[in-house]
């Protein structure tokens, strides 16, 4: 029986893919997916990572393993797959361009195995990895100090304009007011600022200095840029 299916397979697909070689690009593809999925929890520690994500890139290579197994250089197939697949709709909710690299790697793995390319395969996935950790270890390409967002509540007879610039000059490397809105019925104003802060100062400091200058009234000081209202 089993060597009936295994004919099939042979028979409807190019004569090079047999049950062994499926079975062996198959296991690669899984292990390199297994890598490369733990490679991406391991560089997503700041934020939560995705389980559905990682446990899309386990899966990733061996689906496009799969593929290009079932194509092989018959061009009506890959029309047809195609086809078949222009009917399929994602839908995600958006990810970074580090998500997006990892798709890719997981696809040219993917490719690496399907073509029988295996040994390359399982070289590229230890040698990227090595990278993407190393990378991480010395945190490559992050700022010392993050963007903030400041609100200050002012009364409504001081001049916003220049009333903390000095203040903002000496604690931040950079300021901008992004926002200003009255409450109260018009009696307050709150100013929104983007702000970066020097990376030596510290938060304590610079919101007493604020308080003495805004009549010691509401100031929030967020960890992170938001683009909502809040």
């Amino acid at each position: 029986m089993f060597e009936s299916i295994f004919g099939t397979l042979t028979s409807t697909t190019d004569a090079a893919v047999t049950a062994p070689t499926l079975l062996a690009a198959l296991g690669v593809a899984f292990l390199t997916g297994l890598l490369i999925s733990f490679v991406y929890m391991k560089t997503h520690k700041d934020n939560t990572p995705s389980q559905s994500f990682s446990l899309t890139l386990v899966l990733l290579p061996a689906v496009i393993t799969i593929i290009i197994l079932l194509v092989g250089s018959n061009i009506a197939r890959a029309f047809s797959l195609a086809g078949a697949f222009s009917i399929i709709r994602f839908r995600s909710e958006p990810g970074d361009s580090k998500d997006i690299s990892f798709v890719l790697f997981a696809m040219a793995v993917g490719l690496a195995c399907g073509m029988g390319y295996l040994i390359y395969a399982v070289l590229v996935a230890v040698l990227l990895c090595a990278v993407l950790l190393t990378l991480e270890l010395v945190r490559f390409g992050r700022p010392r100090t993050t963007a903030q967002t400041l609100k200050i509540t002012i009364p409504e007879n001081l001049d916003y304009q220049d009333a903390f610039s000095d203040i903002l000059e000496r604690f931040t490397l950079s300021h901008r007011l992004k926002r200003l809105r009255t409450t109260e019925l018009g009696s307050l104003f709150e100013l929104v600022y983007a702000i970066t802060p020097r990376p030596e100062i510290r938060e304590k400091d610079l919101i007493d200095e604020l308080r003495c200058r805004n009549g010691n009234l509401n100031i929030t000081l967020v960890l992170g840029t938001q683009n909502d209202d809040f």
